[in-house]
């Protein structure tokens, strides 16, 4: 099992909720407004008058076989408008209950 969480623009949202049907991944945990900057060239989203879009993230715990799959479909979807921006990170599971 893999831990996979993608860190997204909200303007990503219905595609995000799309490559994780699309894949058949169910289970994930979602958190909305989420502010930040990304690492590379990434512009703030801070949901202020100066930097008002925001950000956007998904958490989701699924077979080692799956994350090459979404990590390709994400990357696809960054390809589509830098911009706009998608990231996705990856750690193991050691231990769930």
């Amino acid at each position: 099992m893999q831990a996979v969480f993608i860190v997204f623009n909200q303007a990503n949202t219905e595609r995000v909720e799309y490559l994780l049907d699309l894949l058949e991944i169910r289970g994930y945990s979602w958190w909305s407004d989420v502010k930040g900057r990304g690492s590379v060239n990434g512009e703030p989203r801070m949901g202020t008058h100066t930097w008002p879009e925001m950000n956007s993230a998904v958490l989701t715990i699924i077979p080692s076989d799956k994350v090459d799959p979404l990590l390709e479909k994400v990357k696809k979807l960054d390809e589509i408008n830098l911009d706009v921006g998608v990231r996705a990170f990856v750690w193991e599971v050691v231990k769930s209950y």
